[in-house]
């Protein structure tokens, strides 16, 4: 789409920072970033903190965090004074969900997983996107095969916006020195093997070489291993989650 190619001219040659500050002021009041609190969000949160780019932050909360993620959360909050907004699942959902599957229904079934994903994070994702042009992530390619697919910015068909990944071909030792540099808080459960932390009952630490993603939704088959928050453009033609 002509408006994407014009927005990579742009953003061609500037430093995250940059980037972010362009894209604040080209589409003032409809940038978002959404935030899980792992080591990439934590850097992207300071870099929009930090620097006062005036970029909305948000997290999903599921009901199932891990209590270590609680804590940053709230140290992130204290250290940088900016909000960062909630948004929960509808209750009447979760609750008929529950009611009618049990509390741990996702060990059952891909179908029972992708509907507790759908109902705590797709749904209020949907709304936290509502209304916007650019949702901010902190994607990185070497994160699974899966998102080796995706670029720095493209277009989200499924949520109808621009999807931008500022560290998108950062490695992981490029992420940690740059927490190390800025002292940025993150969450310990990194250093106890968890590489990507969601939901505490569908997170379990990696084990000496495996996938990057292998401890998300472990008892899942390999290529099962998204949510469903993030897609190709060729995954959503083809109707994949």
């Amino acid at each position: 789409m002509q408006e994407l190619n014009e927005i990579k001219q742009a953003l061609s040659g500037l430093d995250p920072v940059q980037k972010l500050q362009y894209l604040a002021e080209a589409f003032s009041g409809r940038v978002v970033f959404s935030t899980s609190f792992g080591w990439e969000d934590q850097v992207i949160t300071h870099l929009i903190f930090a620097n006062h780019i005036p970029i909305k932050v948000f997290t999903l909360e599921t009901g199932r965090l891990f209590p270590e993620t609680y804590y940053v959360w709230n140290r992130t909050l204290e250290n940088y004074g900016q909000p960062i907004y909630a948004y929960y699942p509808q209750h009447e959902l979760l609750q008929d969900m529950v009611n009618a599957k049990g509390p741990n229904s996702f060990y059952e079934s891909v179908e029972n997983r992708k509907q507790c994903c759908h109902i705590r994070k797709i749904e209020p994702l949907k709304r936290a996107l509502q209304g916007n042009q650019i949702w901010i992530t902190g994607i990185r390619a070497e994160q699974s095969p899966n998102r080796e697919d995706m670029h720095d910015l493209e277009w989200d068909e499924g949520n109808q916006l621009i999807k931008f990944h500022p560290i998108f071909d950062w490695s992981l030792e490029e992420v940690k020195d740059f927490i190390r540099k800025n002292n940025i808080f993150y969450n310990t459960l990194h250093d106890r093997g968890f590489p990507s932390i969601g939901c505490a009952p569908c997170t379990r630490a990696v084990q000496p070489g495996e996938d990057f993603r292998a401890g998300r939704w472990w008892w899942e088959d390999q290529s099962k291993k998204e949510c469903g928050l993030h897609h190709t453009a060729e995954e959503v033609v083809a109707g994949k989650e």
